[in-house]
Formats: C-alpha cells, structure tokens, sequence
C-alpha cells in the first residue's frame, strides 16, 4: 500500500512573539503535536527537535521536524485545512526564520 509522506522542517528565530527560541520550540512542539489526530487519514505523525536528535548523537541543522504519513493527498488536504492547523499556521509564521518541506508518495 502507498502512503503519502509529507516532511516540513523549520529554522526558528532567535526571539519571536515575545519569547525566545528555546520557548517557541517547546510551544511549537506541543502544538504540532494537538494536531496528530485532525485527520482520520492520519497514518504516522512525529515531531523532533533538533536538540533531541543531537541528544543521541545525530546531526541536526534544523530546530524542528514533522514526519507524517497520510492515506492519500485527501488526507493530507484534511489535516492542512482544518482550522486548528489553519490557526498554528500563523503562530509558526511568526517565530520561524526558515521552512523547507517536501510530500511524495511510495
């Protein structure tokens, strides 16, 4: 079965709403994490710091990752569009200084 993987990693700014990075980061995980289940098509969906990477001796150049895997791009369409994503879409806007992000099917 083919599974729909979509990858975003992010630089974050060294303070941003107030906050310095090492805030924004705890609270960028905690709210990417709110976000796991907003889409039944939701297969696999882990977010890791690069600090957490680093901790186990890996190499890290950005601050955060998501891996999620979706069913199909419906799902994944799901996920993007409902209002809780919609909404930390702004916060991470704010505290983010870059983004990469890929999707391909396999």
């Amino acid at each position: 079965m083919s599974t729909l993987k979509h990858i975003v990693m992010w630089k974050l700014l060294d303070q941003a709403e107030g906050a310095d990075k090492a805030t924004n980061l705890r609270l960028m995980k905690d709210k990417l994490l709110a976000c796991a289940q907003l889409s039944p098509g939701t297969l696999r969906f882990e977010v890791v710091t690069g600090a957490e990477a680093q901790a186990q001796g890996l190499e890290a150049t950005y601050d955060i990752v998501l891996f999620s895997e979706f069913t199909d791009k419906a799902a994944l369409d799901a996920y993007a569009d409902h209002p809780q994503h919609v909404a930390l879409k702004g916060f991470i806007g704010a505290i983010r200084e870059a983004r990469q992000c890929m999707d391909w099917v396999s």
